[in-house]
């Protein structure tokens, strides 16, 4: 399953921004994020479906979303270590501190 949202890394460019392929992509693996188009990376539907299956698939997510408490808890949810790449005042959140603790990854 991995492997075809890994396949967003061959597809056109047209394809990268298609919120259907992305969506897909996303859902059988968060990591495919990197390789969707800027805008996908700063939409905040498809950057919760990539860290809700992959939390370090934060690290492709734009800053503003790194620094979007939900889109940030979601992801330390899912892997704990996704927090390193949370905005600093996220970082510093006792919420956010306690749901990365919580993680078994």
């Amino acid at each position: 399953m991995r492997q075809r949202g890994q396949a967003l890394q061959y597809a056109s460019v047209e394809l990268r921004a298609d919120r259907e392929v992305v969506l897909a992509a996303l859902r059988e693996d968060g990591w495919a994020l990197q390789y969707a188009s800027v805008e996908w990376q700063g939409d905040r539907a498809a950057v919760l479906a990539a860290v809700q299956v992959k939390g370090h698939a934060l690290c492709h997510a734009s800053a503003e979303l790194r620094a979007d408490r939900e889109v940030v808890l979601a992801a330390v949810r899912q892997r704990s270590r996704a927090l390193q790449h949370a905005s600093a005042e996220l970082r510093a959140d006792p919420a956010v501190i306690h749901a990365a603790l919580q993680t078994h990854d």
